[in-house]
């Protein structure tokens, strides 16, 4: 038969798995921005970076209630890991955009790609 655990490691099980919910949701925030991205969608890609920018609050409250075991940590770097590979390329996506609209803002003439 399996021992029941005590109420505050209940607690502290649910606060882990929320806080890694919690880093999961940032992620895919993170996924579905570079397929914007990629496809060139900005609007998009902005609505998405306000998502994360809530998802990275509520991280950081839920952050504060709990830690994390060695594998559970394993489990967070690689969320890590995965968003900030997207963030970069999120980054290299914008930046040619970003360049040119500064321009614009200047009155400098636009750059021809072709």
């Amino acid at each position: 038969m399996r021992r029941r655990l005590p109420a505050h490691e209940q607690r502290q099980d649910v606060v882990i798995a929320t806080l890694l919910q919690h880093y999961e949701a940032i992620e895919e925030a993170s996924t579905e921005m570079l397929l914007a991205a990629r496809q060139g969608d900005w609007d998009r890609v902005v609505m998405l970076e306000g998502a994360c920018a809530v998802l990275i609050s509520r991280l950081k409250q839920a952050a504060s209630a709990g830690t994390l075991d060695a594998e559970q940590r394993l489990r967070k770097l690689r969320i890590m890991q995965r968003i900030l590979v997207n963030d970069a390329e999120i980054r290299a996506l914008t930046e040619p955009c970003l360049d040119e609209l500064g321009r614009l803002v200047v009155g400098q003439p636009r750059n021809r790609l072709h």
